[in-house]
């Protein structure tokens, strides 16, 4: 699969998939990324390049990818509303956890910030960050 960083969506998936594989596993390598995202080296290596020139990720003479304070707000950002969406569309819309997965990942990139905060409120009673 090619993946070009051309979208805000794409953008904030590569943002967010660092974060995870940083949570998980501490280093994050490009080969890592490719792996999660089932995308070619390439592609990734395309995207970091960018992401780095965007301020959003730094690189170290080792190749490991960690993420910059600008970066790393933006990820958790992103990887918050995936996590509410998911939450929201299995507990109070009975929707199968793959297909809720799936359907967050999707929206998260699009839903406006007093749709999203109306959600947040709806679920937990505060619009506050998690």
């Amino acid at each position: 699969m090619v993946e070009k960083l051309t979208s805000h969506e794409s953008k904030e998936n590569y943002l967010e998939t660092i974060l995870i594989l940083e949570n998980e596993k501490g280093v994050v390598r490009s080969i890592d990324i490719a792996r999660k995202l089932n995308y070619s080296k390439p592609s990734v290596s395309r995207a970091v390049k960018l992401l780095k020139e965007l301020g959003y990720i730094e690189m170290n003479n080792e190749a490991l990818i960690r993420l910059t304070e600008n970066g790393r707000k933006k990820a958790e950002t992103i990887y918050e509303k995936h996590k509410i969406l998911t939450e929201f569309f299995e507990q109070i819309a009975g929707v199968e956890p793959e297909i809720a997965e799936e359907d967050a990942c999707k929206i998260e990139h699009i839903i406006s910030n007093e749709t999203y905060n109306g959600l947040k409120k709806y679920l937990y009673g505060t619009q506050k960050k998690l």
